[in-house]
């Protein structure tokens, strides 16, 4: 691909905005050994977007995520949910859940009681937790292994339930933490279009981590590139691609284009990460 081709695929660094979902502020993160994980990080999300955060181990991925979150404090800087400091986000009316990288259920818990768990601990009546609980577990096709518990599940549902979990809080902002890694190709496959459909149909903002350059380009609207050691964005991608995308768009000229576009821009967050170490 020539230097033209290529720039055809690259966004600006920062996109225009309709209503900023997520907004980070020149936020780094230095940890009290001394570990510099996040160099200063300027990203900007609208409502509405897909965005992955796609780089090479190390490079911070995970840590902004729960920068974003409020899992972590930034060591410098702001994050803000909805124009809203990340601890004041109830305010925006807005809501934000995390998907981890393994569904973390209680074993001794049927799937209902996994799903539950977090409005439970928020006090909501019974009566609505169950019909939200319904809901979500029907919206990840589910709503038949409500009585099940996770040892009687594969792992591909395993996570379904984790992900009915976080969308029982009925959130607008997902936050999933390469959720789909440790399965078999064709069952991530068909959780990351299932995704897609929940995104749209619930009208949520989503930020991904994944390493994965091909999940990347099928599920995001734009791919966040980043570097490690110490971990920053150095690139990003508009996938200027219809939804609802088809696992036909897998094998299209298109698709091998931005897959070249993001290996190739891999290799140079590698290489970054290397001229560090040197």
């Amino acid at each position: 691909m020539n230097d033209t081709e290529s720039a055809a695929y690259t966004l600006p660094a920062q996109p225009r905005l309709t209503v900023p979902a997520v907004e980070v502020l020149s936020a780094e993160k230095t940890y009290p050994n001394g570990t510099q994980a996040l160099l200063p990080v300027d990203l900007r999300i609208a409502e509405g977007e897909f965005v992955t955060l796609l780089g090479p181990s190390g490079c911070g991925k995970s840590t902004l995520l729960k920068m974003v979150a409020g899992m972590l404090e930034p060591t410098d800087g702001r994050l803000l949910v909805w124009r809203k400091p990340v601890a004041q986000i109830d305010e925006s009316g807005r809501r934000m859940a995390f998907v981890f990288q393994s569904p973390t259920l209680m074993p001794w818990a049927s799937v209902r009681t996994n799903v539950r768990l977090p409005l439970d601990l928020a006090g909501v009546p019974r009566k609505e937790a169950e019909d939200r609980v319904a809901e979500a577990l029907e919206l990840v096709g589910l709503d038949k292994f409500a009585s099940a518990l996770p040892r009687a599940l594969s792992g591909g549902m395993q996570m379904r339930v984790s992900i009915a979990r976080g969308l029982v809080t009925q959130p607008d902002l997902l936050l999933m933490d390469e959720p789909f890694g440790a399965l078999d190709e064709i069952t991530r496959h068909k959780l990351d279009a299932e995704l897609l459909e929940l995104w749209q149909k619930k009208k949520l903002t989503v930020i991904f981590v994944t390493h994965s350059i091909h999940e990347a380009v099928f599920l995001s609207s734009r791919v966040v590139m980043m570097a490690a050691r110490p971990g920053r964005v150095v690139e990003q991608f508009g996938i200027d691609e219809p939804y609802p995308r088809r696992a036909d768009f897998m094998v299209s000229p298109q698709f091998s284009r931005y897959a070249k576009t993001l290996q190739d821009s891999l290799l140079r967050a590698s290489s970054a990460h290397d001229e560090v170490q040197a």
